[in-house]
């Protein structure tokens, strides 16, 4: 049976990777996707809602949760619970999907060491001066939370060397055309090409013979 690839997507806060995420979603051409909902206990943003941007819960309910090994990976990041259920990846994968994770170096450790055929992909701005001028554009943060955010930039890109692909994402379309590539090839995979392609194969070898 055919399933899905499980993609790891990282980058530091303002890098671009839920813009690049969401406009390959909007694609029409591409092989069956979503993006895993995460569980966190920060407050919604304007315009998120319960089940399709996030699982909202409170502390109580993440801490059962982590009890009861329901996460593939989670970590607490800026006084906030993040994590992934392992449940739902592996229904979408089996399902043919390919699964976007969008987490950090902390969770794409945690899920390479639990699923290591996973693929993951880190987006770099092209410069900190860039990466702060986007997050004062994006209106969401105080200067505060962006100078904290820009602290923790650096300790994040120092972690790209544990991924597979790369993506600067300086002008917005070349790097949606990376993504989509970094996509298609492991999609062309020999593993997945055998599944998927397994009753021709056995042709082929039998005319041969």
């Amino acid at each position: 049976m055919y399933t899905g690839t499980l993609f790891i997507i990282s980058a530091p806060s303002g890098a671009g990777k839920s813009s690049l995420i969401r406009a390959y979603l909007q694609q029409q051409d591409h092989q069956p996707a979503k993006v895993s909902i995460s569980h966190t206990t920060r407050d919604p943003r304007p315009g998120e809602q319960h089940g399709e941007h996030y699982y909202f819960v409170d502390h109580s309910q993440f801490e059962s949760l982590i009890e009861d090994n329901a996460f593939v990976e989670y970590a607490h990041v800026f006084d906030h619970y993040y994590g992934t259920s392992k449940a739902e990846i592996e229904q979408s994968l089996s399902q043919g999907f390919n699964v976007f994770l969008d987490i950090d170096w902390q969770g794409a450790q945690q899920v390479r060491a639990k699923m290591p055929i996973s693929k993951s992909i880190f987006i770099l701005p092209p410069s900190l001066a860039e990466l702060e001028n986007r997050l004062i554009k994006r209106g969401q943060d105080n200067q505060q939370v962006i100078q904290k955010r820009m602290q923790k930039a650096k300790a994040e890109i120092s972690h790209y060397q544990e991924y597979d692909y790369i993506i600067i994402n300086d002008d917005f379309n070349t790097s949606l055309t990376a993504l989509n590539a970094i996509i298609t090839a492991a999609g062309l995979e020999q593993q997945k090409q055998a599944t998927l392609h397994k009753q021709l194969l056995a042709q082929l070898l039998q005319d041969n013979n």
